[in-house]
C-alpha cells in the first residue's frame, strides 16, 4: 500500500500524540517520568501544534505512520527558524513503520511546502544520539549547523541542521 502524506486531521490528534511521544519514549529520547507540562505534553498536544502550524502524517490506507510539525515561518512554534527561514519539528515514526520511507516523505514535503512558499532555507534541531534521524537529514542534504546548537534545558544540547533552498 502506497504511502501517503497529507494534514492531520482532528480525529486523529490523539493518535499521532500517543505515537510521537511513544516513539520518543522507546527510543530513549525522551524521560520516561511522568513529567506534568514538559516536553512529554507539548508532543502530545497535537491539536496545539496543528492551531500555531502545519503538522503533517504519513498514512497507508487508514493506518497512521508518522508525523512531522512543519513550521512555515519564524514563531511561536519555531525553535530556531529566522525571518525566510521554515522549520521542521517533532518527526517521529511508529516503530512497525520505519525503514519503509515514511520520515523521509515527510521530511520531503516540509522542504516542498518551504520551497512552495519561498523560503530561503528549512532549519531543524536534533538530539545528539537521533543518529539514524541525522542520516536522513543529511541524505536529503541537510549539513550540520553548529553556530545554531543550542540548549532549551540544562544537560540538553541539540543539533542543528540546515537545508538551503
Amino acid at each position: 500500500m502506497d504511502t501517503v502524506i497529507r494534514r492531520v486531521r482532528p480525529a486523529e490528534y490523539e493518535a499521532l500524540g500517543d505515537l510521537t511521544v511513544e516513539a520518543y519514549l522507546r527510543d530513549g529520547f525522551l524521560d520516561s517520568g511522568g513529567e506534568e507540562g514538559g516536553y512529554r505534553d507539548h508532543l502530545r498536544d497535537v491539536a496545539g501544534r496543528a492551531g500555531a502550524a502545519e503538522v503533517l502524517v504519513a498514512v497507508a490506507g487508514e493506518r497512521l505512520l508518522g508525523g512531522v510539525t512543519f513550521v512555515p515561518a519564524a514563531g511561536p512554534m519555531a525553535d530556531i527558524a529566522r525571518a525566510n527561514e521554515a522549520e521542521v519539528r517533532m518527526l517521529a515514526v511508529a516503530r512497525a513503520a520505519r525503514g519503509r520511507g515514511a520520515g523521509e516523505a515527510l521530511v520531503r514535503a516540509c522542504v516542498e511546502r518551504a520551497r512552495d512558499a519561498g523560503r530561503a532555507a528549512v532549519v531543524l534541531s536534533t538530539q545528539p544520539a537521533m543518529l539514524a534521524a541525522q542520516q536522513l537529514y543529511e541524505r536529503l542534504g541537510f549539513v550540520r549547523a553548529p553556530r545554531r546548537d543550542w540548549e532549551p534545558v540544562p544537560g540538553l544540547g541539540l543539533l542543528s541542521y540546515e537545508l538551503t533552498l
